[in-house]
């Protein structure tokens, strides 16, 4: 059997993340998303885009630390060749404790499983890539997943599931399904500094170590 060629794939930054978060896998989150996929295509294929989908976190009380480290690995990503970031956006959202009554605004985000829709049913129409590695466990991606394979029988799509996420309704739409397991997101790390074309160094921040 020949594989087909061309192959892009499409990262759900967060799913990924809280995916990594739930197994304890902080120092793993300095992740070369170039060099993950690379590890994820099988002989004859190359790699032909990256898209990475994600959402900047709002820097009010108590996350301002995150803000910063989300901003310092951005800034790392658009070092990379190949690479594309595409943004989506946080909706306050008023939560209520059951209990208590007790009110707070928190933030939910939006947007991301949108941009993924759009992104592979474009690609697939305007013939970009032969294969398709989608890195999610989001069963809202199955209609666009369905679609693909319906409009397009010679184009695979692939769904790669992040660390203790799974979807049985991608799993039963997909050309195929695989977990990523630890020892690809050990070995895909950035460089602890990496310079920029400017001069500045981003630096992996102390919390990831």
């Amino acid at each position: 059997m020949i594989l087909a060629n061309r192959v892009v794939v499409y990262i759900d930054g967060f799913n990924l993340y809280y995916g990594m978060r739930s197994r304890g896998w902080r120092r793993y989150y300095w992740l070369d998303l170039r060099r993950l996929a690379g590890r994820l295509l099988r002989p004859g294929q190359t790699l032909a885009g990256v898209k990475y989908f994600t959402a900047r976190v709002i820097p009010d009380a108590g996350s301002e630390d995150k803000a910063r480290r989300q901003n310092t690995y951005l800034e790392a990503l658009a070092t990379l060749a190949d690479v594309d970031i595409h943004y989506g956006y946080y909706l306050p959202k008023m939560q209520r404790c059951a209990d208590c009554g007790a009110t707070w605004q928190a933030y939910e985000e939006k947007m991301t499983d949108v941009n993924i829709a759009v992104e592979l049913l474009s690609d697939a129409y305007d013939d970009r890539f032969d294969t398709a590695i989608v890195i999610s466990a989001d069963s809202d991606l199955a209609r666009p997943i369905t679609t693909i394979r319906e409009r397009f029988p010679g184009k695979r799509v692939v769904v790669a599931f992040p660390p203790n996420r799974v979807s049985k309704l991608l799993r039963s739409v997909a050309t195929a399904a695989f977990s990523i397991g630890r020892d690809a997101l050990r070995d895909s790390q950035l460089k602890e500094s990496i310079a920029r074309q400017d001069g500045e160094t981003i630096t992996r921040p102390s919390e990831w170590s």
